[in-house]
């Protein structure tokens, strides 16, 4: 893998466990950015990873030498992505707009952003593919259609800069350990009802999803950083995705969930990027930077929710 790595927006989920999975392998010297950096420096602490990186607020990015640098600002739970409306557009614009300048000055970083299976827009009746095209609604977008574009945006602009080694990671679904169980997604619906011994309402509508394992993650980054320079964009995935039916079933049958089948609109699971039946990609160009997904979404989901659940 390449040498020094910083990362924007360390103290999101998503970055806290892959700099579990970093100190794990007896990587140091990472450069964290953070807005709280008390905050980071205490989770460090808790977490005794003291000696796997250094804290920093993020006007800082800039003053230190670097090799590749990770983007994880963004925002990581649906309720409050719809709450915020059009000023993700301006997040996530700033803090692309913050790595894309240091990259003049250094065009040999790499650069790993961050973004969403969103950014294909309103297409997921069918699970995407390398033929997909994104759809918005441009004459009539939604609260919920700013997410995508906003991710849309940043990678059309990575586009634009093909000399640059610029990879865009479109994560579809994720679930650790860590998750914030207060967080409204399904899973963590579902992991909310089994640890009160609640019922879960949901719907009868299918779908299906695919759920990243936090180490399948770590080695999906790590394969990027490690292949030859690239401009792409790449799909996230696991070794395969998992309908409703079997997610709920095995959540029964293993931890005992409750769950009921009601109407769309009493199941109340906030909406923030459009209806996805199938919100999952084919797209394997993953597998040209040489990823192999250890778990499936199912073996994934069972091992992070037992840990979750002690």
């Amino acid at each position: 893998m390449t040498g020094q790595i910083a990362i924007l927006g360390a103290s999101s989920r998503i970055a806290k466990d892959l700099i579990g999975s970093f100190a794990a392998e007896g990587r140091d010297g990472l450069l964290l950015y953070v807005r709280d950096v008390a905050a980071m420096s205490d989770w460090l602490r808790l977490q005794d990873f003291v000696g796997v990186g250094s804290v920093h607020p993020y006007e800082r990015y800039g003053s230190q030498s670097h090799d590749a640098v990770l983007n994880f600002v963004g925002v990581g739970d649906p309720k409050r992505a719809a709450a915020m409306g059009t000023a993700i557009l301006e997040l996530t614009q700033r803090f692309d707009d913050l790595v894309l300048a240091q990259l003049e000055r250094h065009p040999e970083r790499r650069y790993v952003f961050m973004s969403s299976g969103a950014a294909y827009g309103n297409v997921f009746a069918e699970p995407a593919t390398r033929a997909t095209q994104a759809r918005l609604p441009i004459n009539g977008l939604g609260a919920h259609d700013f997410y995508a574009a906003a991710k849309l945006h940043a990678e059309v602009r990575h586009r634009a800069r093909p000399r640059n080694a610029i990879v865009d990671l479109r994560v579809f679904n994720y679930f650790s350990r860590h998750q914030d169980i207060d967080a409204r997604f399904f899973i963590t619906d579902i992991a909310r009802a089994i640890r009160d011994r609640s019922v879960l309402s949901t719907s009868a509508d299918s779908m299906v999803r695919d759920y990243l394992h936090p180490s399948d993650l770590h080695r999906l980054v790590a394969a990027i950083l490690k292949a030859p320079a690239a401009n792409a964009a790449v799909d996230c995935y696991s070794k395969a995705p998992v309908d409703k039916r079997a997610l709920l079933q095995a959540m029964t049958d293993r931890f005992g969930l409750h769950f009921e089948i009601t109407s769309p609109d009493k199941a109340g699971i906030p909406n923030a990027t459009g209806e996805k039946a199938h919100y999952y990609s084919l797209n394997r160009a993953a597998e040209e930077f040489g990823y192999v997904p250890e778990w499936s979404s199912l073996e994934g989901i069972a091992i992070e929710m037992a840990a979750l659940l002690g």
